[in-house]
C-alpha cells in the first residue's frame, strides 16, 4: 500500500465548543471558541518555511483554523481529512465513545479511516510539488497519521492549534510536538 514518503505537518483544528465541553463532533459542524480562533490566529505568526502547501478538511472548525493560522493562503480541501463518522456516538459525552478499535454503529470503521488518511496524506505530498505539506485536520486525523507511521494511535490526544512534524527517519518516521520558540525544524 503507498505510504506518505516524506516530512509533513499535521495541526488539529482550534478549540471547539465540542472540545471545551467534551462532546463527540466527528462529523457535527462544531464550532470554533474564542480561544480556538486566537490560538489559530497565533499560528500565523510562527515563522513557517517557505514554501508550504496548506491543505485542510473541508469540515468548517477545520478550515477556519486554516485560514486564521495562514491568512493569505488559500487552503486546499481535502475530503479524505474529515474526522471520523462516529454514528450514533455523535453528540454525546467523549466518556461513552466506544474503543478506537470497534465500529460505532452507523459510523466508520478505524481500517476505513486509516486508508483515507494515507490517500490523503499521499494527494497533499504529491499536491506539495516539493513544497512542504501542512494539513490542518482533527484529532482522529493525527492518530490515523501516527498509525500510518508506525507509532500507536492511543494515548492523549493531540493538542488543537500545534502542529506536528511527522518525519521520516532510518528508524522509522519520528512526530515531533513543535513550539514556536524552537525553529529548528525549519532548517
Amino acid at each position: 500500500m503507498i505510504a506518505p514518503t516524506r516530512p509533513f505537518i499535521l495541526i488539529r483544528h482550534g478549540q471547539t465548543d465540542a472540545n471545551r465541553d467534551g462532546v463527540i463532533a466527528g462529523r457535527i459542524e462544531a464550532r470554533l471558541t474564542e480561544t480556538g480562533r486566537a490560538t489559530a490566529r497565533a499560528l500565523a505568526e510562527w515563522p513557517w518555511p517557505d514554501p508550504i502547501a496548506l491543505f485542510a478538511s473541508p469540515q468548517q472548525r477545520a478550515r477556519q483554523t486554516a485560514e486564521l493560522a495562514f491568512p493569505d493562503r488559500e487552503p486546499i480541501l481535502l475530503e479524505d481529512l474529515r474526522e471520523r463518522d462516529w454514528g450514533r456516538f455523535e453528540g454525546r459525552p467523549v466518556s461513552d465513545a466506544p474503543p478506537r478499535e470497534e465500529t460505532p454503529e452507523g459510523g466508520e470503521s478505524w481500517p476505513d479511516m486509516i486508508v483515507r488518511v494515507r490517500a490523503a496524506l499521499c494527494i497533499a505530498q504529491d499536491r506539495a510539488h516539493g513544497a512542504l505539506p501542512v494539513l490542518v485536520a482533527h484529532s482522529g486525523v493525527v492518530r490515523a497519521a501516527r498509525q500510518i507511521t508506525g507509532a500507536s494511535p492511543h494515548g492523549p490526544s493531540p493538542a488543537n492549534s500545534t502542529p506536528y512534524l511527522f518525519a521520516p527517519v532510518p528508524e522509522g518516521w519520528r512526530e515531533t510536538m513543535l513550539h514556536k520558540k524552537d525553529n529548528r525544524w525549519i532548517a
